[in-house]
């Protein structure tokens, strides 16, 4: 159950009409009948919701980026569900996996994104993102001059920048997702003792 409240579809601001008509067609209100169009529980909107203007902050930004005029979207998916991998969101992980699978990324690859450095799935360019996706959201930012060097060798300033940007995105909306419980995050603590048996 998410931790905040939830705004019902006819308190949404008028603004966001046909953002919520396209995740829940028909007028559908997700508080009394959760359910997106895409199968996830629906609740990131109408707690995003609360705050219009963080709404808005994030849907035209992340609209924009989906474009493809800087960085290959392939590019884009292989960072972000990395960063949903490591930041532990069931939720931006399998939402990222669908969305690379829609910008070309195949099936093996996206089962590799787990152990990718071990695997021979991923090009020199698809190898050096990961990585950065890796040092951005492990190391906390902490990226290593030669990391930065095959970022550079493959992509241009704007690219790396759009890359940068979005790995850091969905970093902090998977960390958000998980505070507030929110879709497939919506999960107990699984780091807990393990009683003992009695006898011991």
């Amino acid at each position: 159950m998410p931790r905040l409240r939830q705004v019902p579809r006819p308190e949404v601001d008028p603004a966001f009409a046909d953002l919520f008509e396209q995740f829940f067609p028909g007028g559908k209100d997700p508080v009394t009948d959760p359910g997106t169009a895409t199968g996830t529980p629906g609740d990131w909107w109408t707690t995003m919701a609360l705050l219009p203007d963080v709404l808005r902050a994030y849907w035209e930004p992340y609209q924009e980026s989906l474009r493809g005029d800087v960085l290959d979207p392939r590019l884009r998916e292989l960072g972000v569900m990395r960063a949903g991998f490591n930041s532990g969101s069931q939720f931006v992980f399998s939402q990222h996996c669908k969305g690379a699978r829609r910008a070309g990324v195949d099936d093996a690859q996206i089962e590799a994104i787990p152990g990718w450095a071990t695997s021979t799935l991923f090009s020199p360019v698809e190898r050096a993102v990961l990585a950065y996706a890796d040092e951005l959201t492990v190391h906390r930012g902490r990226v290593q001059d030669a990391t930065f060097a095959a970022l550079q060798a493959e992509l241009s300033d704007e690219a790396i920048l759009t890359l940068t940007y979005a790995v850091g995105e969905f970093r902090f909306f998977a960390i958000l997702t998980r505070a507030l419980r929110l879709e497939y995050d919506d999960v107990p603590e699984r780091i807990v003792e393990v009683p003992a048996p009695a006898d011991t």
